[in-house]
């Protein structure tokens, strides 16, 4: 799971940098860094405060996260198959752009 990949490219898409994003989620550029690198785990407050301002609920958020890593070595195949439609998906659902 990366979810700070996620956040990262959620946070691109839609044009913000990291320290306005920051201000966003009133939380500091730094801790903002820490989480989209995976060097920090944010509390649930601080997620859900970042999937709010990402406008992306935050089950859609955990499911953009996941990769081939976190999914059963039988179930692999077919997640590699369909994840990239459905986040792609997604992605176009959730735009803003």
């Amino acid at each position: 799971m990366d979810l700070g990949l996620a956040i990262k490219s959620i946070r691109k898409q839609k044009g913000l940098n990291q320290n306005q994003f920051a201000q966003l989620c009133d939380i500091t550029q730094a801790y903002l860094s820490q989480i989209e690198n995976n060097n920090k785990e944010p509390n649930l407050s601080t997620l859900k405060t970042i999937s709010n301002e990402l406008e992306m609920p935050l089950p859609i958020l955990f499911f953009l996260s996941i990769d081939s890593n976190d999914i059963s070595p039988e179930k692999v195949d077919a997640f590699n198959i369909i994840a990239p439609s459905v986040k792609s998906l997604i992605n176009q659902f959730f735009a803003t752009q």
